[in-house]
């Protein structure tokens, strides 16, 4: 898998003319590389992010270089979801590096109790934080629900499938539940408050403006916390005596 791309020369609010020609900005940054604006075509990279995901290697080629990066951060418009913005990682291929791994649920449709709708799936991890070599990282971890016919019964994170002798689990335990099947009638139904057309558009604009101008500095501020670095506390600005008379 691999993405084209071209270094990005107009920054902030002219990368708005990217929409006309299905581009987006793009930036990468990570081992031994110096933080590059990029922009990218919106269909190449909507395929490769469809199967690669957050956690699969691709190949990002741009002025005469390839590299080994993992797609970190995509922002979308909230209302179209199409993506406004996306940030690559790149790797050290010889260094372990820590991911969330998601969780893809399967098999319902043939598990007894969910088709009988007395019972329904509830998921309690939805991604698991692994350690591994780039190069080793689960694309995600597949539960298979089919099985489970009883209300109570779950799949533990023991019963996952994975190279135990290349991928670590972090911060979880064997006996946590991924998934049980619960009640259908402890369900809760949520009604969704209505958004009006205004506050639609005005969301949509505030979030385009965001990320054509903090684009690049978000993917500093990312760079830092990859190495380790804590980001600076800003001090409450003093407060001025008043003069007495």
């Amino acid at each position: 898998m691999q993405i084209l791309a071209e270094k990005r020369e107009k920054l902030g609010k002219q990368s708005k003319k990217l929409k006309a020609v299905r581009k987006i900005p793009a930036v990468v940054y990570g081992s031994g590389l110096e933080s590059t604006a990029l922009e990218i075509d919106l269909i190449n990279f909507g395929k490769v992010y469809k199967e690669a995901g957050e956690t699969s290697l691709i190949d990002l080629k741009f002025n005469g270089s390839n590299e080994k990066v993992l797609i970190k951060e995509v922002q979308y418009n909230p209302v179209t979801l199409i993506p406004l913005h996306a940030s690559f990682f790149k790797v050290n291929l010889k260094e372990k590096i820590k991911a969330n791994i998601p969780v893809h649920v399967i098999g319902e449709e043939d598990s007894p109790i969910i088709k009988s709708k007395e019972g329904l799936v509830l998921v309690l991890l939805n991604e698991i934080e692994v350690e591994a070599l780039p190069s080793d990282l689960p694309h995600d971890f597949t539960v298979d629900v089919s099985s489970l016919a009883a209300i109570g019964e779950g799949i533990k994170v023991s019963e996952l499938k994975f190279d135990k002798g290349k991928v670590e689990l972090v911060s979880v335990q064997p006996d946590d539940l991924i998934v049980k099947i619960d009640s259908a009638l402890m369900a809760e139904i949520i009604e969704e408050v209505p958004v009006t057309e205004e506050e639609l558009v005005a969301g949509v604009e505030a979030t385009e403006e965001k990320v054509e101008e903090e684009g690049e500095e978000g993917a500093v501020a990312a760079e830092g916390e990859t190495k380790g670095e804590k980001p600076k506390e800003e001090k409450p600005a003093e407060k001025k005596e008043e003069k007495k008379e």
